[in-house]
């Protein structure tokens, strides 16, 4: 839509207030909403002010006015307000020179679809990500100088076999074999299916719904794949209809990585193609079917992997599912079929058009923006520079030896490794000013200051068991 269309969509759809949505730094959705008589076609043009320095990685209280400016190619109506609420996904713009703003998200992701654009390459990227999430029935949590604890709980969980339900009936998945049992093991079909249809009502397409392989209402939704700043759009909306769906239920959902120990993490996995015009570029007769073009991508994503983590795996809770045993794909490696790959090919069709390489490190808890603009950058770098991935890894990675393992590079061990690795190697980001030097830096200091440093000063309750009584 145009903005012209948008006033008469809003208009047909009896829209009483119109909800400006933008993502922040980190990545979690803002907004705010005003009446729809402040909408105009001007508004596409002119923007609406905000505080800039309430949100969280962005301006100085001296210089906090910016500007959200509406994309009008998302508008749709928002399915949870109980006043009927048009819903825009937004621009950020510096209220002065009028310029996007070089730490908003979407913009940084803009660039990097029209970077791919200038290279020649190709025309359109495309993402499929597969984001994992849990639905609990009750989460605690709690910390202050003296105390911290944690406590989540689902009707599912393994650990409540025994408890009192009056009556309790059992079908509780074991750990890790919730993949993917019928019901009434799977006592979430029904909610998972209302997600989609949310989904699918906005306009998001949807491949398929399932119980992911961990108990307690471990889930995956999987939307089919779209252009980068699209399937960024995708992705935000994603979690706010997931998250509320559940809540309309009582239920909770969680995008942590590793919420639950012993069990399997929420992943994310990446689908990854590039096409020229009606051509896809992955394809060819190369290992696994792919073209050289895929070949040298996938060297990119590799050489750049752990730079690419500290974006695509960017809490601290990332990397408790970052371990050997959980189906976490930590060696940098890639291969056909092999789950245990930081790189898969899928094998599921000859199709040219389905041809595809997946990197199965990230999680869900990333920025999507920033993730996806990551592993593209790396992906034309790669083929920039004729990056040869090296030789595939067809075996089981969890078989190896330990001299074997030794000789294959791993994704980084914690948030901080990461971040290390992004201040060494970001220069393939800075091409075509898609990152900034500005952006790169208020992310290290952003992490650093406002996650690292503020964990590694509080102890955990599992320091009392190893060491209270040293």
């Amino acid at each position: 839509m145009v903005a012209k269309e948008v006033i008469e969509y809003a208009k047909q759809n009896n829209a009483r207030m119109v909800d400006f949505k933008f993502m922040d730094f980190p990545g979690t959705w803002q907004h705010f909403s005003v009446p729809i008589e402040q909408l105009s076609i001007d508004t596409f043009e002119t923007g609406v002010g905000f505080d800039g320095s309430s949100i969280r990685g962005w301006q100085p209280i001296q210089a906090s006015d910016m500007l959200v400016v509406p994309d009008p190619t998302t508008a749709v109506m928002d399915p949870f307000t109980e006043v009927p609420t048009l819903s825009l996904i937004c621009n950020i713009h510096d209220p002065i020179t009028k310029e996007p703003y070089t730490r908003d998200p979407r913009n940084i992701a803009i660039k990097a679809a029209t970077y791919l654009k200038n290279t020649g390459i190709a025309d359109t990227a495309y993402f499929g990500p597969e984001a994992e999430f849990f639905i609990f029935d009750d989460v605690r949590f709690y910390q202050e100088a003296h105390t911290g604890f944690f406590i989540v709980d689902s009707v599912e969980g393994q650990w409540n076999s025994g408890r009192e339900e009056n009556p309790n009936l059992g079908y509780k998945p074991r750990h890790k074999e919730g993949y993917f049992p019928v019901a009434p093991t799977d006592s979430l079909h029904n909610l998972r299916t209302e997600m989609v249809l949310e989904l699918q009502n906005i306009g998001i397409g949807v491949e398929a719904q399932h119980h992911e392989v961990a108990t307690a209402g471990q889930a995956e939704i999987d939307m089919k794949y779209a252009h980068l700043v699209k399937m960024g759009d995708h992705l935000t909306w994603f979690k706010y209809i997931i998250k509320n769906v559940a809540h309309r239920h009582g239920k909770t959902v969680t995008f942590m990585p590793k919420p639950v120990f012993g069990d399997n993490g929420s992943g994310m996995h990446c689908h990854m193609s590039l096409w020229k015009g009606d051509k896809p570029l992955f394809s060819g007769d190369r290992y696994a079917g792919l073209s050289e073009t895929a070949l040298y991508f996938v060297g990119g994503i590799l050489r750049h992997a752990r730079a690419i983590c500290a974006l695509s795996n960017p809490t601290t809770n990332s990397y408790k599912r970052l371990v050997p045993g959980f189906e976490a794909p930590v060696k940098l490696a890639y291969s056909s079929r092999n789950r245990s790959a930081a790189v898969r090919i899928p094998m599921y069709s000859s199709n040219p058009k389905t041809k595809r390489v997946e990197f199965r490190t990230p999680d869900p808890s990333c920025n999507g923006y920033l993730a996806f603009s990551t592993m593209l950058m790396a992906g034309i770098d790669g083929i920039e520079n004729r990056i040869d991935p090296g030789e595939p890894l067809d075996r089981d990675i969890y078989s190896l030896s330990p001299q074997e393992l030794a000789e294959v590079p791993s994704a980084p061990a914690s948030l901080s490794e990461s971040l290390d690795a992004l201040e060494a190697d970001h220069s393939f980001l800075l091409k075509g000013d898609v990152f900034t030097e500005d952006v790169i830096h208020t992310w290290l200091e952003y992490k650093r200051e406002r996650e690292l440093k503020e964990i590694n000063v509080r102890p955990v309750p599992y320091e009392y068991l190893l060491y209270y009584d040293i």
